[in-house]
């Protein structure tokens, strides 16, 4: 019998160290006490894994489920491996795994915090790599009929850090399960996004391994974000805006360095944070915020006892300038609760 505690703090669980209540809490490891507690349990339910993508603004009236499934199935074939994760694997330790049993496909995503299970939902990405690249399945219970569905990389529309999970079914399916397709020879790696190219040069690697180019994000992404065990964050907070070339050549006559990445044949991305680091936001304090002093697409709990309220609008004021210094409308990576 899965126990079920009654408000409970979610300060620790949740990155950016927020503390709210929970009405009601329980955490599961595995998918017969899912079920077990939802038969027992029709109470609103917000589902929690690893709380890395989420900013708290309140107490959750709610039954919070906390998945904390475990375990990781090889099914290798000739050139490739099917990967299943249970839901609650912690994701840079399954990229961890991964790599040490030579299973390619997923090294640039080192280090980003969160669960296997909320990967999907999320369509995590960095570094020129996203969840759909390797995607192929994912397991989900129906929370209103307790039966079990598949979806398959299709059947998820994965967009940028956007899936069927944030739109048409979000709220009626809990991920239980992971399956990823990755190589376990003639590993294709991507090493020309962002400095990835200049760490392997730093590190003196000519010829890299799927380990060397996950060193290499480990590397680039400990100098530049904060550890969330040390100062509560939730990583990247805005989306990196995408824009018509259209408007980008209009920009870069103003701000002649502004940075792109091709999207399209008609769109660009520009990266959030030089748009919020031009605008001298870096390093500011809110109250109990802040913007991190190293990254300026990072909002933080800066003093610990900050509150979601505080960070909603140290972003909405970054908002505000953003949009009237470029034009531009920066969106929320985070999900907001």
């Amino acid at each position: 019998m899965v126990s079920i505690k009654e408000n409970t703090s979610l300060k620790q669980y949740n990155t950016f160290g927020i503390d709210v209540n929970a009405r009601q809490f329980a955490s599961i490891s595995n998918t017969q006490e899912l079920v077990a507690l939802l038969k027992i349990n029709k109470a609103p339910l917000f589902v929690l894994s690893g709380g890395s993508n989420m900013l708290l603004t309140k107490d959750i009236d709610a039954l919070v489920v906390h998945i904390n499934s475990k375990g990781i199935q090889v099914q290798k074939k000739e050139t490739t491996a099917l990967v299943t994760a249970q839901a609650g694997e912690n994701w840079h330790n399954f990229v961890q795994y991964c790599i040490t049993n030579n299973l390619g496909g997923i090294e640039n995503l080192s280090l980003i915090p969160g669960c296997v299970g909320s990967s999907p939902i999320q369509n995590i990405g960095a570094y020129g790599v996203e969840i759909k690249d390797t995607f192929v399945k994912c397991k989900a219970l129906d929370i209103e009929s307790l039966t079990f569905k598949e979806f398959t990389n299709e059947e998820c529309k994965f967009g940028y850090r956007d899936s069927i999970f944030k739109n048409e079914v979000k709220g009626k399916y809990i991920i239980t399960e992971v399956t990823f397709k990755l190589t376990i020879q003639n590993h294709v790696l991507k090493t020309d996004y962002g400095a990835i190219k200049g760490q392997l040069d730093v590190m003196n690697v000519k010829v890299p391994t799927i380990k060397d180019v996950a060193n290499a994000v480990i590397e680039i992404r400990r100098t530049k974000l904060p550890n969330p065990k040390i100062i509560g964050n939730s990583g990247s907070f805005f989306k990196n805006p995408i824009i018509s070339i259209f408007a980008y050549q209009k920009l870069v006559e103003k701000y002649p360095l502004m940075p792109h990445y091709p999207v399209t044949e008609t769109k660009v991305k520009v990266p959030a944070g030089w748009l919020i680091d031009q605008a001298n936001f870096k390093g500011i304090t809110y109250g109990n915020a802040g913007v991190h002093t190293k990254q300026a697409l990072v909002l933080v709990n800066k003093t610990g006892n900050c509150t979601g309220k505080e960070i909603i609008a140290l972003s909405q004021i970054i908002i505000s300038e953003i949009k009237k210094r470029y034009g531009i409308v920066l969106e929320t990576e985070v999900n907001i609760f």
